[in-house]
């Protein structure tokens, strides 16, 4: 049996960490992609995929950390490049750095069309988590957390998103559009991190 965590929520909308069932472990091992959806907002939706990835995790960090390549991942984004002007380090500089990235996307689902840009704060806690804080674009508010663990024989990816976008969609279609899209992308990443 292979031991991992698993994030699950609880009702004030925190993140916690919990031990994976047998059945999740031997799924995710399987090459399935797990997800677990909700509503955030009345118009938002928060999102916590999991995935096997057959690497070990400092393969899978050092990609990770490569930003402009995430167009190669999320075939929705169209740029993604960090700024210029970086974050001062902080006390743990040499286990955390403080980094700026600016995205752009497409993206069409139902009868709509958006195109989206967002700035971000990311803080890097070395081979173990990436935070993406919300500074300003087309979203009220966005965070993501991608976090890495040792699993079996390679790195158990968790990537939590919660996000509620500018134009009103109810939050139904948004967790529907997350549910069909984002296996496809994690399935995409893991090719990319892979090959």
């Amino acid at each position: 049996m292979v031991a991992s965590t698993a994030p699950s929520f609880n009702g004030d909308r925190t993140r916690s960490v919990g031990v994976a069932q047998k059945s999740d472990s031997a799924a995710l091992m399987r090459g399935d992609i797990l997800l677990e959806t909700r509503a955030h907002t009345a118009w938002g939706a928060a999102v916590t995929a999991q995935m096997y990835l057959p690497i070990p995790r400092e393969s899978a960090w050092q990609q990770l950390i490569d930003y402009p390549q995430w167009v190669r991942y999320f075939p929705d984004v169209n740029n993604s490049y960090l700024l210029t002007d970086h974050l001062p380090k902080s006390d743990n500089s040499d286990k955390v750095a403080c980094k700026r990235l600016y995205q752009t996307a497409s993206k069409s689902f139902l009868f709509l069309s958006a195109q989206v840009e967002i700035y971000l704060k990311i803080i890097e806690t070395f081979q173990q988590q990436i935070q993406f804080q919300f500074e300003s674009g087309s979203f009220h508010d966005f965070l993501a957390e991608l976090t890495l663990q040792d699993f079996g024989n390679g790195t158990l990816l968790i990537y939590f998103v919660q996000a509620t976008p500018l134009i009103p969609v109810p939050s139904l279609f948004i967790q529907q559009a997350i549910q069909f899209d984002l296996p496809i992308n994690m399935r995409t990443m893991r090719q990319a991190l892979i090959s």
